[in-house]
């Protein structure tokens, strides 16, 4: 199930975007070419997980279709379901991650505005907002005063019109991303599912 239309997918259903398609299996495998089963790599739209798909042979799976991966649903290009890690991906996969992730962000930007709206203290000296790239204390500080006085931020825009020094605040949500899914180490997981 590729490209889903809208109203008629289930609400629960949990979507990947596919970042890459070996026809061919992985490379250095040890299975001989043509027996090696096609995989797809994938960023799940909700959760950013990053997942192996094993698919069906012949399977007409494309890099940027939208597909269903939750085990409920009718995965019929979808064999098997396995999350992996940003270094297992192969090198296209990992070219196409940050335009995924940016497109993602843009998509559902009401959900990272309201990450800045609903953003809360972690321990006594650190705070969510001081997790993102480039908000220090002042900056911080700035953001929570705003939303104090004048209410929830509508969007990226209403953000930077109304906190100075906030330049491009989905630039730096989607650097969060990123930066969550190579660093496997990271203490606080904002954006992206840790199952380990």
């Amino acid at each position: 199930m590729t490209r889903s239309e809208s109203g008629d997918a289930d609400a629960t259903a949990e979507y990947v975007i596919v970042l890459d398609v070996l026809r061919h299996g992985r490379q250095g495998d040890g299975q001989r070419r043509f027996d090696a089963e096609p995989i797809a790599y994938a960023l799940g739209e909700s959760d950013f997980r990053l997942l192996e798909l094993t698919l069906v042979e012949d399977a007409d799976v494309s890099i940027g279709d939208r597909l269903v991966v939750s085990p409920t649903a009718d995965r019929e290009a979808i064999q098997s379901v396995e999350e992996v890690s940003y270094d297992d991906l192969s090198n296209t996969a990992t070219a196409e991650v940050e335009y995924v992730v940016e497109d993602i962000v843009e998509a559902n930007e009401q959900r990272f505005t309201d990450f800045y709206n609903d953003a809360q203290p972690i321990t006594l000296r650190l705070h969510q907002l001081n997790l993102l790239p480039g908000i220090g204390k002042k900056l911080r500080d700035k953001i929570l005063e705003e939303r104090k006085r004048h209410g929830p931020f509508d969007s990226f825009e209403d953000l930077q019109e109304r906190v100075s020094g906030l330049h491009h605040p989905k630039d730096v949500i989607v650097e969060r991303i990123i930066d969550e899914l190579q660093d496997n180490d990271v203490k606080y997981k904002t954006f992206v599912r840790n199952d380990g």
